[in-house]
């Protein structure tokens, strides 16, 4: 089990539960912009945010999004290059900094950011990527490696532990998924800090998904990952919903509405994408309502077949399947009401609602 540290409100490693964050991608010096961003991301539950601090400007915007934000939700300030905006970032209430020491500059630098952490008992994310390899491990290992990323991570670890912090999470990303995989397996060897997953540089909305889950998921999967991020060439709130599903899809996060359709065949004579993309739309807000009330998780099954269907999803609490412009409603395997196509979703919602809510 990995060390536990504290960032705001939320706990990180040590057993506690994996948490989702993203990263805002409007110009941070937009204090408007950012917080509706961060709102939408909030809304859509992702429970750490990371800012962009590129300059004294974008500091500045950073503390009055944290003034406004209070605890709400914590924020990473991100920096390069300037230990001058870290330490700026802290004093501004950040909950947590993220950091390559190896970019910082030199070693009293690093300490300058190290003592501003300290005092404002903050956690540090030591960030490592493949494009940012030290010379000398590139020229070690003849290029990028896991080997080397995970010996980058490790050394610059080292640099802040020897200045007597440990309140440290560590990330290592690579955008080749196999070498990502192989750079955690040997870190996890190596440290017992908190480690944030993903896959770095993953690739626009649909490429990307496939790498972060296969990248991603492995590691889970392993044991490995205390917070993680999907990266994607994409609207950041798509990032926070696929990251859930990922979590849901390994069982380490519950879901109020487990929603399975089958693939569709032959045998299929309704629109069967369409009518599970409706209600996939329509739970939605259900869902939301079954977690705040606390209420046991179901499973909603969207089936193409009335001949196979309820039988195939006897286990689904609720469900429909396609018939010939009509449509079958069933609950445990036993069918409760045929209607016509049109109706299906809109149905099938007035029914879960009636039994669940």
């Amino acid at each position: 089990m990995t060390k536990q540290v504290r960032c705001g409100d939320l706990l990180i490693g040590g057993g506690a539960p994996i948490t989702i964050q993203s990263m805002t991608n409007v110009d941070s010096r937009d204090e408007k912009a950012l917080l509706e961003q961060i709102a939408r991301l909030t809304d859509a539950e992702c429970q750490i945010v990371r800012i962009a601090v590129p300059d004294r400007e974008a500091a500045d915007v950073f503390g009055n999004v944290k003034k406004k934000l209070g605890n709400k939700v914590p924020l990473v300030a991100d920096i390069h290059f300037d230990y001058r905006l870290a330490v700026a970032a802290i004093e501004a209430g950040a909950d947590k900094v993220r950091i390559n020491p190896g970019n910082i500059g030199s070693i009293q630098r690093v300490e300058m950011v190290v003592k501003k952490a300290k005092e404002y008992q903050i956690p540090i994310r030591v960030g490592v990527n493949s494009g940012s390899l030290e010379k000398p491990i590139l020229e070690k290992y003849g290029g990028v490696t896991a080997q080397g990323l995970a010996e980058s991570a490790y050394h610059n670890l080292r640099i802040i532990e020897e200045m007597d912090y440990d309140q440290l999470v560590v990330s290592l990303k690579s955008s080749n998924v196999r070498t990502n995989y192989e750079a955690h397996r040997i870190l996890a060897d190596m440290t017992e800090y908190p480690i944030h997953v993903g896959i770095t540089e993953a690739g626009t909305l649909e490429r990307g998904k496939v790498k972060s889950a296969i990248g991603i998921g492995s590691l889970l999967l392993c044991g490995i990952g205390d917070t993680m991020r999907v990266s994607l060439t994409a609207d950041p709130v798509e990032e926070v919903y696929f990251a859930k599903e990922i979590l849901r899809s390994l069982g380490l996060r519950e879901s109020a509405i487990d929603l399975v359709s089958c693939p569709t065949c032959g045998r299929t004579k309704i629109d069967l994408v369409g009518l599970a993309s409706e209600i996939e739309r329509k739970l939605t807000p259900l869902e939301k309502k079954l977690a705040q009330q606390g209420k046991p998780s179901i499973k909603v099954a969207v089936m193409g077949c009335a001949v196979n269907g309820p039988g195939e999803a006897r286990e689904a609490d609720f469900g429909v399947a396609g018939g010939d412009g009509r449509g079958l409603i069933f609950s445990k395997g036993k069918i409760i009401r045929t209607v016509s196509e049109d109706c299906l979703a809109e149905e099938l919602l007035k029914i879960i609602e009636e039994q669940v809510l």
